[in-house]
């Protein structure tokens, strides 16, 4: 079994990690249940509002340079260990991201427009 993840970073760091796939779980669930699939009121209750939101930050925010990714893991992998692996080696992970994961979004900034270091 797999876990697919939303993963959210710019020149700062990791900024999110989301576990799509427990999400869109929860909405099936509820629509089988015909209950409502998210109770707490004001937060996204779609995988779409959730990537809408965080692809809206990041092109407000692009002096920051934003990149956004999906990637599928195993399922022993958790969001906290996405957490702990950034914040270790965050050069290895970003790339091992973008070597293994689907683009959504990238502003990421090139070593030949830096005109100042």
């Amino acid at each position: 079994m797999s876990h697919t993840y939303l993963l959210s970073w710019d020149c700062t760091g990791l900024e999110a990690v989301v576990n799509i796939s427990n999400i869109e779980k929860e909405q099936m669930w509820a629509a089988l249940s015909e209950k409502e699939p998210n109770p707490n009121k004001g937060r996204p209750n779609t995988v779409n509002s959730i990537v809408n939101m965080i692809m809206m930050r990041a092109r407000v925010n692009s002096q920051r340079h934003y990149e956004i990714y999906c990637i599928d893991t195993d399922d022993s992998i958790t969001t906290e260990d996405f957490r702990t692996m950034f914040d270790e080696d965050p050069q290895h992970m970003a790339d091992l991201v973008r070597e293994r994961g689907r683009k959504l979004y990238s502003d990421r900034q090139k070593d030949n427009e830096i005109k100042i270091r």
